[in-house]
């Protein structure tokens, strides 16, 4: 059963992966925890609700879906890096 979900096992892995970029860069920015928390587990419950939904459909577009996601997600980690750098450059006066 588990076995026609194995080319989404990326998109598992990256999911993760972005949401603590997402997450991470909330922290950067000064955002409440816990509502970045909320806001959080929230986004989970729709992407597995989605994921319910639409996995029979999306099956014919795994590979796009997984790159895309890849990129999505590199991208979103090269942009919480920058912004972590500026933030960590400005608390310590241009270091």
């Amino acid at each position: 059963m588990l076995e026609q979900y194995m080319p989404f096992i990326g998109l598992i892995i990256f999911g993760n992966i972005e949401n603590l970029i997402l997450s991470s860069q909330g922290v950067v920015e000064g955002v409440n925890i816990r509502i970045l928390g909320g806001l959080s587990i929230i986004a989970v419950i729709l992407w597995l609700l989605i994921g319910f939904v639409a996995t029979d459909f999306a099956m014919h577009y795994a590979n796009i879906i997984t790159f895309i996601g890849g990129l999505a997600i590199f991208l979103l980690g090269i942009k919480a890096i920058w912004d972590a750098v500026k933030n960590i450059r400005a608390k310590n006066g241009g270091a």
